[in-house]
């Protein structure tokens, strides 16, 4: 199960996340030449034709547009929560019903989890999670507790160390995944420096179990538990 803590009188909070991928795109350009043209001179001519690519002193030019910077990612802080959280793109791969399709698909799920704990919403997990899922349902409540008036979560994200499946139905027709994962520190924090609770995380990894049917041409979570 997500291990989740309640602290008295404070609100409830789960210590969710997921890792993350950093992709480089290096982009390469291209140079090119101009040969110089001759003007032909012609007798009895007072002007000449502009040579063939050359602009007209006489038009406008036509305005390129700005492109909008995007808002850059802040993590939460003792100051207050995170700030522009990206939404985790579903890979491709994540939608076959296969090993490799089940894996990457367990590793966005959790990546959807960070991305709740991060912000508070919960909408994304629930779309992709069975009714069945109890620990689910709990993560739902935590969460609104946990940004309730103006409240927030900082740290708790889980960096998913290895992830492995046999690819095998069980009797409830239901795949199976293990995932090994690391957690950080989190806290329960509110406006005006107040800190709710705290947990200091292991240094050591757990492992989660999760089952997964495959319905309608997607993945959909039945079962996450600690093994």
């Amino acid at each position: 199960m997500f291990r989740t803590r309640v602290p008295s009188a404070a609100p409830a909070f789960v210590r969710l996340g997921a890792a993350g991928l950093a992709a480089v795109l290096v982009l390469g350009g291209c140079t090119s030449s101009v040969e110089p043209q001759v003007e032909a001179a012609e007798t009895g001519s007072s002007s000449a034709s502009p040579p063939t690519g050359t602009a007209d002193p006489s038009e406008t030019p036509t305005p390129t547009a700005t492109p909008t910077p995007t808002a850059a990612y802040k993590p939460a802080t003792a100051n207050g929560p995170a700030e522009n959280v990206p939404l985790p793109v579903m890979p491709e791969l994540a939608k076959q019903e296969s090993k490799e399709g089940l894996e990457s698909f367990a590793a966005y799920w959790f990546s959807l989890v960070n991305y709740g704990y991060e912000t508070g919403d919960t909408s994304h997990v629930r779309e992709l999670s069975g009714p069945e899922c109890e620990i689910c349902e709990s993560f739902y409540v935590s969460m609104e507790k946990g940004y309730v008036d103006d409240d927030w979560v900082q740290g708790g994200t889980l960096t998913i160390l290895d992830h492995n499946s046999a690819f095998v139905l069980t009797p409830k027709g239901r795949y199976q995944v293990i995932l090994s994962i690391q957690e950080n520190n989190s806290y329960n924090r509110g406006p005006n420096g107040v800190l709710y609770s705290q947990n200091f995380a292991s240094r050591y990894s757990f492992d989660q179990i999760m089952e997964a049917t495959y319905t309608d041409g997607r993945w959909i979570v039945d079962l996450v538990d600690t093994i």
